[in-house]
């Protein structure tokens, strides 16, 4: 289900805006909605001025970036008239962007003049800053975009560069590699440089030259963020029971639909256990690791996003025992079985809600949940929360023990009754942190390998610190890819930076767990959104498996099914297009075989290799070890042939690459030239000669006041400083 994105700096300062709405009519009410307050059109009423036109709230919000819309009379939705700039959300809905500098920003960045930001510079002792991935120590620091000329880690055995990772709006993210030992005190401190200006940051902040002020790392005191490995070498499938195959016409509802009908947003086609059952063999064939299914559990809609009963499979889908059975016979066929499970809100026949419904006040199941008003009665607007105040989703109040008992138990319950490797949890974001933290004890103690997928829309770090989710759906990787490949809106250097900055949100081994997305049931189909282009879509997929993170295929995807947004996208399974003569099922086959053969394109990190808008390139790299892989991208209508550096690739480029999907080899020394097709790609892979060698990102240039000079580099990192010695 769709879900309000979190969108806020690492800085935790707060700055003051006032929303003000010009209405042209008169009206009852507005109201702001947005990434701030969880989209909750209720939350944050704006109140009207004398003149009865003008509606303004002044709000205390965090720097960084921020969506939202007004919302006139509790339900039109508008995006701000004087708004400066509004965005897509890659689900159609346009949202006014908000972009909040901290005060000390006032003054502009410059690059040489030996001033920095003091207040962005910032690192914190805990994942992603502080991070332990592939038996190495990762260190993250922030800073103000276009302000500082080098970074560096100092550490007792002199200083490491820092690689410039990202930058947006508001910060720039560099990160370091360092050998670790567990079992050792560690002890750092960073290195910021500007002309001829040197500070130390530490616990004390920035400092001068004070060897003190340092972090240490005591042997026991770092607790590394530890994910299920088996995920970053999955291929997920992404099943809508509903629509994926009607096996079992015994259970089908009485409006059952023919299997080819148009879908709407009631209509059921019969979808079950028995259909998945039937069409193992085309998980099989495709090569799926791990199948993602939409909610499964008894309820009223034809999605079941709200659930009445957290223990009973739907019987129009099956039985528990039914549905035990294909876990089973899917674990034995190498397919693990994820649940999407709702802890937000129920549908309106569960049963403490049907209780209120009749005892109203005398219910015990009232402080289940948050009740405006009495009586109590399903209708629009309704006198309960409700989830984006749908009448048929009333929240659950999860802080009310009994409540909190019965979702925390169903839990237990499922992982008796099944062999399930994971958990995806709907709108996770409006669920209270204190849930998912229990939730998270109690799923590891049962099975430190299972897997916790969480859905928001952006940027989720908040919920990926190490105490909560192992990883989230990637809204922000599929809006990157939406936005160069399917609809040509970005150009391969906004392309490739907004990919590395969603990958630099996270701790490395997060961005392998994240579930990388095309399509879901909750946005149009990449291909519609391609305009039917299946070379596009062909290109879509290559970013997706050859990008950190897991794939996750949208029922149909495979087979180049095409729908718009909610229901079209919803259609029923097309299984008159699985056939080998489907050049789009073929690709998919060859891209994952090809990431089944080739650990680096599952494990590696990524480096930024070559974006040339003009031409419409992009080439990026994966390191691990002593394998590399190239992936080179051509937007562009005609075959074009490029150079493609490899210098960020430290020992490639000595021996032969070869092709992932088709085999053959491409000869590279000083550089790598390929020759890509219209709207086409090339997936090399090859061995470093020395895999000890350091991997770097590309340099990219730090941009200066007067875009036509250069920053001359002062005096060289620690030039002044002495290295940390390690006293302890």
């Amino acid at each position: 289900m769709i879900l309000a994105s979190l969108i806020l700096l690492l800085s935790t300062q707060n700055v003051s805006h006032e929303f003000v709405y010009r209405a042209e009519r008169e009206l009852k009410q507005v109201s702001v909605a947005g990434t701030f307050n969880n989209w909750n059109k209720d939350a944050t009423p704006l109140s009207l001025d004398a003149d009865g036109r003008t509606w303004r709230k002044s709000m205390e919000l965090p720097t960084g970036k921020h969506l939202y819309k007004f919302v006139l009379d509790g339900e039109n939705w508008v995006t701000d008239p004087k708004g400066l700039r509004n965005e897509d959300d890659g689900n159609g809905n346009i949202n006014t962007v908000l972009i909040l500098y901290p005060a000390s920003y006032k003054a502009p960045a410059q690059v040489g003049d030996g001033k920095i930001t003091r207040d962005a510079v910032l690192h914190r002792q805990r994942s992603p800053d502080l991070n332990l991935d592939k038996g190495r120590l990762s260190l993250t620091l922030t800073v103000r975009p276009g302000d500082v000329q080098r970074v560096a880690v100092l550490t007792s055995a002199g200083p490491v560069p820092m690689s410039r990772l990202s930058a947006d709006e508001i910060i720039e993210t560099y990160r370091a590699s360092v050998p670790f030992s567990p079992g050792k005190p560690y002890a750092y401190a960073f290195e910021i440089a500007d002309g001829e200006a040197r500070w130390h940051y530490g616990p004390k902040g920035l400092t001068g030259a004070d060897p003190t002020n340092r972090y240490v790392l005591e042997p026991g005191t770092f607790k590394p963020f530890v994910v299920p490995a088996w995920v970053e070498s999955s291929v997920f499938y992404q099943i809508f029971p509903d629509r994926f195959e009607n096996g079992d016409p015994a259970n089908d509802p009485k409006d059952v639909q023919p299997w080819t009908a148009e879908p709407t947003y009631w209509n059921r086609f019969g979808g079950d256990v028995a259909g998945i059952r039937k069409r193992m063999s085309h998980l099989r064939e495709l090569g799926i690791d791990a199948v993602y299914f939409n909610p499964v559990m008894k309820a009223p809609s034809n999605h079941r996003y709200d659930p009445v009963d957290f223990y009973q499979i739907d019987p129009e889908f099956g039985t528990n025992s039914d549905f035990a059975a294909l876990a089973r016979d899917l674990k034995t066929a190498g397919i693990r079985t994820v649940l999407d499970q709702i802890f937000d809100h129920v549908g309106t026949t569960f049963a403490p809600f049907v209780d209120l419904l009749e005892k109203q006040q005398s219910s015990k199941y009232r402080d289940w949940f948050f009740v405006k008003a009495y009586p109590v009665e399903v209708k629009q607007n309704p006198p309960y929360e409700a989830w984006w105040g749908a009448e048929s989703m009333p929240k659950i109040n999860v802080r009310n023990q009994e409540a909190y008992d019965y979702l925390m138990k169903s839990v237990d319950f499922w992982h008796t009754q099944l062999p399930l490797s994971g958990w995806r949890l709907d709108v996770a974001n409006e669920v209270p942190d204190f849930f998912w933290q229990d939730f998270r004890r109690r799923v590891k103690k049962i099975d430190p390998n299972a897997w916790i997928l969480g859905e928001v829309w952006g940027d989720a770090r908040h919920w990926l610190t190490g105490d909560m989710w192992d990883a989230s759906m990637n809204y922000p990787f599929r809006d990157a890819v939406v936005k160069f490949v399917a609809e040509a809106r970005s150009k391969p250097s906004q392309f490739l930076d907004q990919l590395m900055t969603v990958y630099s949100w996270y701790a490395p081994q997060v961005s392998r767990n994240q579930l990388n997305l095309l399509s879901s049931h909750d946005t149009p189909r990449f291909l519609t959104l391609a305009g039917g282009d299946r070379s596009l879509a062909k290109l879509g997929a290559v970013v997706q498996f050859t990008w950190p993170g897991a794939p996750s295929i949208y029922y149909g995807e495979e087979i180049g099914m095409e729908g718009g947004a909610d229901p079209q996208n919803r259609r029923a399974m097309r299984w008159d297009l699985a056939s080998d003569a489907n050049d789009v099922l073929s690709m998919y086959k060859k891209l994952i075989a090809a990431r089944k053969r080739n650990r680096v394109l599952q494990n590696g990190d990524p480096v930024i290799l070559l974006a040339d808008d003009q031409r419409n390139l992009a080439a990026y790299g994966r390191v691990e070890g002593g394998d590399f892989a190239v992936i080179v991208l051509n937007r562009a209508e005609t075959e074009q042939t490029v150079l493609v550096p490899l210098a960020a690739i430290p020992g490639a480029g000595t021996t032969p690459l070869r092709d992932a999907l088709e085999g053959g080899q491409v000869e590279a020394s000083t550089g790598l030239r390929v020759t890509v097709p219209s709207f086409g790609f090339r997936i090399l892979v090859g061995k470093r000669t020395d895999r000890n060698l350091p991997t770097k990102s590309a340099p990219i240039p730090v941009p200066t006041k007067d875009p036509g000079k250069t920053v001359k580099d002062g005096p060289p990192l620690s030039s002044r400083h002495p290295t940390l010695k390690e006293p302890l």
